[in-house]
């Protein structure tokens, strides 16, 4: 029996004025399958994440999750969801308890769930600090934490370790690797890293101009064109610049 995908887009557009940031793209994700999404600035990765997680409609094409539409199951799949966006705003005079259970109550969830996320993300020792005192790799595991309390059978994390020191960003690489090892979650990750996307994601699609270039195992991309030595070079081989312009 086939799974049903976790995601699934069809033939999806999107335009601002003149703009046109997603061209007729099509992209299927299956459970437990991490997906990274590379680009550079502009080339359509956050307008197209959006429109997978709500925020912006599509003119044209189709987009489920886990086989449902927005339309009309919206209540069902804000609860499937889970968000990590680059920069994440937190009330200062709560400590990192209080804003876990702050946001477990949205899903009715208990202090057994906090506790698991705590643990999860590394953060028991900084129970009682107040948000404002983290260091910027703990304000982004504490993100994490909060885009995985309600269980969701889908990640969006939106270049979540952009501007953290090597070691806080392989903190966050771990506790994706075990997420990954222990459930059957599926997650987008849009990243300007190389590293970040082959330690963690088992498929790279490679969008430009609101287009989808190549996808494939990194393996596979780098086979399909034998010149290119790493992820990089194969960009500036397609679009004739550099991920990270």
């Amino acid at each position: 029996m086939i799974p049903i995908s976790s995601i699934e887009v069809r033939n999806v557009c999107k335009s601002f004025k003149t703009v046109q940031a997603v061209r007729n793209v099509d992209l299927t994700i299956l459970p437990g399958e991490f997906v990274a999404l590379l680009g550079p600035n502009g080339a359509g990765k956050t307008t197209l994440v959006e429109m997978i997680e709500g925020i912006q409609k599509p003119d044209c094409g189709e987009i489920r999750l886990m086989g449902m539409p927005w339309k009309g199951h919206e209540k069902e799949l804000r609860k499937i969801i889970g968000l990590s966006l680059q920069e994440t705003r937190y009330i200062e005079k709560l400590t990192t308890w209080e804003t876990l259970r702050l946001f477990a109550s949205f899903f009715a969830l208990g202090r057994e769930r906090c506790e698991e996320v705590l643990v999860l993300t590394g953060l028991e020792e900084k129970r009682k600090a107040y948000t404002v005192n983290l260091s910027g790799g703990q304000r982004q595991r504490l993100a994490l934490g909060i885009a995985l309390i309600n269980h969701p059978r889908i990640l969006l994390l939106d270049e979540p370790t952009t501007g953290l020191d090597p070691n806080a960003r392989r903190e966050i690489w771990e506790i994706l690797r075990n997420l990954r090892r222990d459930s059957d979650i599926s997650m987008i990750l849009t990243t300007h890293y190389m590293e970040e996307a082959q330690q963690l994601c088992e498929r790279i699609v490679i969008i430009d101009q609101g287009k989808i270039l190549r996808e494939g195992t990194l393996v596979s991309l780098l086979e399909s064109n034998p010149d290119c030595q790493n992820l990089d070079d194969l960009f500036t081989a397609l679009t004739g610049r550099k991920l990270n312009e």
